[in-house]
């Protein structure tokens, strides 16, 4: 189309040049034909203008059903890439991607439970735009080798430790641990939409090996509503399915979990209100009773179905800037109503409790330069019912707490400009008395990491496991009843080697 009018342009001004030197020819002396002439030189010099004009319109819609720009963000650094699209009806929408954004948001080891916090930061910080949709995802994939002194009985949590998984003492893999897609959908300044899929075999509840369909499938890990503007308000809100607010449950390992996490780490169905100002962040969610995805559970009218919102979580800590650079210490504490630790025995994870069972929390993280420490308490404030085996000879061990503690330090460098991590880590898991088969299940992991930017992570651990104390039935019920499947005495130790690559 603009080839034509081009040539159909320069055509039309030659034949009128052309026409224009004939009649000088013919009239050379007439005074009226050279004013014609002058006239008519005019009038195509006015039509030739607006011929460029219409041109440069042609050229402007032909170049504006697609745009893609690359911008640097000025906080965050990090590439963003847009799409703007114009639909029939004149409507502009806009999907975008940062992927430092989705990195941290799909992040299991940081930031665990105040993503939404970190969303409207981002918002704040001016890395997500109004109005914009974003688009991401991550994939997490690994290769390990492990030994045990127990045949079938792994206690490294990252991978169900059930005999339908790992069978003898030496086991091995290469697959993908997890895949994620997640969505950041800003409605103006104030509301956002997010939503989380986890495909996840390994950690998967579905029963089955780890090829079995039933574990195989993909969910909405999470998804909900955020209302909040860091900009006019330090207060927020939110509600959906999400992480509650419990204690820390970060950890300074590139991949693997702390035990706070796999003992407390809650997913829920809720309402969250947090306050964020000045050092200070606070946080109220009300949680939807009866057993939930994790880590609580209050019954309801004596079952596990959740038809009341009738369990909560609290939370307050403080971070103190030391102003200079990045040094600062921050302190805190949780409290739930509901645990997950209620049933009685035999236990079997997520059914109905008689009682709530509440929990606490202490935590801290210290960062110092290069150095970042931190560790964590967790405790019931009753008795786990089901810890107590009334046969014998198990009857000789009282129903006991939960608790969980971890201790950890990483050292962050850069080797050839990339920047480098290593890190040690020591967790635990509480839930029987001395010399119970269920007394406790320890974990050490020694770790490092190599970024090759802010969105791909190579990472290897070596892990040290004592215990074997699964929740399912840990204090028997599903064998002889002079047996448990527990045992404190079992040892394993691995190494494993991964990559994990968001965009």
């Amino acid at each position: 189309m603009t080839k034509s009018l081009l040539i159909g342009t320069v055509s039309f001004i030659a034949f009128s040049i052309a026409a224009t030197a004939h009649a000088q020819e013919q009239q050379p002396d007439s005074a009226e034909a050279f004013a014609k002439i002058m006239q008519r030189l005019e009038r195509l010099e006015s039509e030739n203008q607006a011929y460029k004009a219409r041109l440069q319109e042609v050229e402007q819609e032909l170049d504006a059903p697609t745009v893609i720009q690359t911008t640097v963000s000025p906080v965050a650094q990090v590439q963003t890439t847009t799409t703007n699209t114009t639909s029939d009806d004149g409507n502009t929408g806009v999907v975008k991607f940062n992927h430092s954004y989705a990195y941290d948001m799909l992040d299991t080891t940081t930031n665990i439970n105040s993503k939404q916090l970190l969303l409207l930061e981002n918002k704040r910080d001016g890395n997500l735009d109004a109005n914009s949709v974003y688009i991401g995802g991550a994939v997490t994939a690994i290769a390990d080798y492990w030994s045990s002194n127990r045949d079938g009985k792994f206690g490294y949590l990252m991978r169900h430790p059930t005999a339908n998984n790992q069978v003898g003492d030496t086991v091995s893999e290469a697959t993908i641990h997890s895949a994620q897609t997640n969505f950041t959908a800003n409605i103006g300044d104030w509301v956002s939409a997010y939503g989380e899929f986890l495909y996840d075999p390994e950690q998967s509840f579905g029963g089955g090996t780890n090829t079995d369909i039933n574990r195989n499938q993909i969910q909405l890990r999470q998804g909900y509503v955020v209302i909040g503007n860091l900009d006019k308000t330090p207060f927020y809100g939110a509600i959906g399915k999400m992480t509650t607010p419990f204690g820390l449950t970060d950890t300074v390992n590139p991949f693997s979990a702390s035990s706070n996490w796999h003992a407390f780490g809650g997913l829920a169905n809720g309402v969250l209100v947090g306050y964020n100002k000045n050092g200070f962040h606070i946080r109220a969610e009300a949680v939807q009773g009866g057993a939930q995805y994790r880590a609580a559970n209050v019954p309801v009218d004596g079952t596990s179905v959740p038809s009341k919102l009738n369990n909560y979580v609290l939370d307050a800590n403080y971070t103190f800037d030391f102003g200079y650079g990045s040094n600062e210490l921050m302190f805190g504490g949780s409290y739930e109503r509901g645990s997950a630790y209620c049933q009685a025995f035999p236990v079997i994870h997520f059914d109905a409790c008689q009682d709530a069972n509440p929990a606490w929390a202490a935590y801290g993280r210290l960062r110092l330069g290069n150095f970042t420490f931190q560790g964590e308490y967790d405790q019931t404030t009753d008795v786990w019912p089901g810890t107590f085996n009334p046969t014998a000879p198990l009857d000789i061990y009282p129903a006991s707490k939960v608790s969980s503690f971890s201790l950890g330090g990483k050292y962050t460098t850069r080797i050839n400009d990339k920047r480098t991590d290593f890190s040690l880590d020591f967790s635990n898991f509480v839930a029987g008395p001395d010399g119970a088969p269920w007394e406790r299940q320890n974990q050490w992991v020694l770790g490092s990491a190599l970024f090759l930017s802010d969105s791909v992570k190579l990472f290897g651990e070596g892990v040290y496991v004592e215990g074997y104390s699964p929740l399912n039935f840990i204090s028997g019920g599903n064998l002889p009843p002079d047996e448990t499947h527990s045992d404190a005495d079992a040892t394993s130790i691995g190494a494993i080697l991964g990559v994990n690559v968001a965009f």
